[in-house]
C-alpha cells in the first residue's frame, strides 16, 4: 500500500475507537484477499533468506503476535511481503479477554497500550484455519512461503500452579502445523502470567514442555523449534535466569520482547496511566537493552528475534546490531503501513550483503 493512500487511510482509522479500528482493518485483510482490493497492500517480498533454528526465513521481517490472535488474514499478511507471522496468542478454549476499552493509541508517542488480556477463538478454530491455509498453500505447490510462528497461552480461568496444562494443549495441538512455536509467559495482562518468568517456575515449565516436545517430534518425525517470549521489565538476575534455562532445557530461541509495564516515556500522555502493555517507539531502547545482554549472556549462535518500537529500518538495524538475527513489528506496522515491510527487509538485507 503505497504510503500517501495509508497515511489518508490510517487518519481514517484513527478517529475511531482503536479496538474497532483494527477489527474492521482485519476483517478487510481476511474478505479482501485474493480479490482487486487486495493491490493495495499487495507487495513483492524481498527474497533475504536466512537460518535460523533449522528454519529457512525468507527474510529477516516477521509480525509480532497479537495482530491476528485467529489466524484470519494469513493470505493477506503473506502479500504484504512479511518473512514470517507470528499468530496468537491462542489459549485452549476461547475466551472474550479484559473488559473493553482495552486498546488505546497515544499518537504523540507513536505507542499504543493494550491490556486485551488473550481474548480469541480457542485452539479448535484457530488450528482449523491455519490448516485451511496450509491445504491452500499445498494446492498452489509452493514451498517458499511466509513461515508461521503459532503463539501459545494459557487461559485466565486456568490457575498459574496448572498453566502448564494448557501450555501442555497447545503444544501438542499447534505443533502439526506450525513452523515454530512461541511460548508466551510475558504479557502483563493475564494475571499472574509474569510469575512464570521467575527462575524456578520457568524452569519447572520448561522442563515439561521439552519432554512433551520431544515426543511430538518423534510422533511428527519433525523438529518444530520452540522460542520464548520474554518481558523488557526484567531485572539483572531474572535476565541471566532466563538465559541460563534457555541453554538448560535446549529451548530453540528467543523472542524479546513483549510490551513493558513502565510509563516514564510517555508520562502525561492521554491514555499514558491506562493499565496494561505499552508498546511503540517509548519500547525501543527498553528492548533493544535487553537484546545486547541477552546475546552476551546466550553467545553468538543462539537465535534471538527482536521486537519492541521498531517503525524504520534504523530501528530495525539497532537491533541487528544488538544481537537480534531477525526482527518483528506490530505498533511500527500501525503507525507506519505496509510499505514499512520491504523497506526494513531492503536494510536488513543490505546490511547482511556488506557484513559478508
Amino acid at each position: 500500500m503505497p504510503m500517501p493512500f495509508y497515511g489518508a487511510a490510517r487518519a481514517l482509522l484513527f478517529q475511531l475507537d482503536a479496538e474497532l479500528a483494527h477489527d474492521a482493518t482485519l476483517t478487510m485483510l481476511e474478505r479482501a484477499h485474493g480479490t482487486p482490493l487486495a493491490r493495495l497492500w499487495r507487495q513483492q517480498r524481498v527474497a533475504d533468506p536466512v537460518t535460523l533454528a533449522g528454519l529457512t526465513f525468507p527474510n529477516r521481517v516477521g509480525l509480532a503476535a497479537g495482530l491476528d490472535k485467529n489466524a484470519r488474514a494469513i493470505g493477506a499478511l503473506e502479500a504484504i511481503g512479511f518473512g514470517f507471522a507470528e499468530l496468537g496468542t491462542v489459549t485452549p478454549l476461547a475466551q472474550p479477554g479484559n473488559p473493553r476499552p482495552r486498546l488505546f493509541r497515544l499518537p504523540a508517542a507513536e505507542a499504543i497500550v493494550n491490556r486485551m488480556g488473550f481474548n480469541n477463538d480457542g485452539l479448535e478454530a484457530f488450528t482449523a484455519r491455519v490448516r485451511q491455509q496450509r491445504q491452500r498453500w499445498q494446492a498452489a505447490g509452493g514451498s517458499a512461503h511466509m513461515l508461521l510462528g503459532l503463539n501459545i497461552g494459557k487461559n485466565a480461568a486456568t490457575p498459574i500452579e496448572r498453566a502448564a496444562d494448557d501450555y501442555l494443549k497447545g503444544l501438542a495441538a499447534v505443533y502439526p502445523l506450525a513452523d515454530y512455536i512461541a511460548i508466551n509467559i510475558s504479557s502483563p495482562n493475564t494475571k499472574n502470567l509474569r510469575d512464570l518468568q521467575s527462575e524456578e517456575a520457568l524452569n519447572a515449565l520448561l522442563a515439561t514442555l521439552t519432554s512433551r516436545h520431544k515426543e511430538l517430534q518423534d510422533e511428527h518425525a519433525r523438529h518444530v523449534p520452540l522460542f520464548l517470549k520474554i518481558a523488557p521489565d526484567l531485572d539483572e538476575a531474572g535476565l541471566q535466569a532466563i538465559a541460563a534455562a534457555l541453554l538448560r532445557h535446549g529451548i530453540d530461541g528467543v523472542i524479546a520482547t513483549n510490551t513493558t509495564i513502565a510509563r516514564d516515556a510517555v508520562k502525561g500522555l492521554p491514555h499514558a496511566e491506562e493499565t496494561g502493555g505499552l508498546s511503540g517507539r517509548p519500547l525501543r531502547a527498553m528492548s533493544t537493552s535487553i537484546i545486547e545482554k541477552l546475546r552476551a549472556a546466550l553467545g553468538a549462535d543462539f537465535p534471538i528475534i527482536g521486537a519492541g518500537g521498531i517503525f524504520s529500518a534504523t530501528d530495525a538495524l539497532e537491533k541487528m546490531q544488538a544481537g537480534a538475527n531477525a526482527v518483528q513489528i506490530y505498533t511500527g506496522f500501525i503507525y507506519k503501513g505496509p510499505a514499512v515491510v520491504p523497506e526494513i527487509a531492503r536494510a536488513l538485507k543490505e546490511e547482511a550483503m556488506r557484513a559478508t
